[in-house]
């Protein structure tokens, strides 16, 4: 009886927790569109100095026509999140029937 119990529980939150995913999260992963077009990011003379290094996360709205509508930074060191964002902006993907969002990872390492 009990197990029955907390496998209805169990279900319950799990269905709860699709339910409450927003629609547009799970979209986003079937539609992932090709790169067509990727502009490296220069690495910023203040994050050299610094000796900084990582990855900025953003989250691109891409028009149909491939091209970047919007660029939002989701995390990163502050120092080297112009630097992507103004690459991103220039980058180019596949064409589509509808604006997508992707989420992307730009990188960099301090030059030796």
């Amino acid at each position: 009886m009990k197990t029955l119990l907390r496998q209805a529980v169990v279900g319950t939150l799990l269905l709860a927790a699709l339910c409450l995913t927003p629609t547009h999260a799970r979209a986003q992963e079937a539609s992932k569109r090709r790169l067509l077009e990727r502009v490296a990011a220069p690495y910023p003379a203040l994050a050299r100095d610094m000796g900084l290094a990582g990855i900025v996360k953003v989250e691109v709205l891409v028009a149909p026509d491939g091209t970047v509508k919007t660029v939002d930074i989701k995390g990163g060191h502050p120092v080297l999140a112009q630097s992507a964002v103004n690459a991103v902006r220039r980058w180019k993907w596949e064409a589509a029937a509808h604006e997508t969002r992707e989420v992307v990872e730009v990188k960099f390492s301090a030059p030796e």
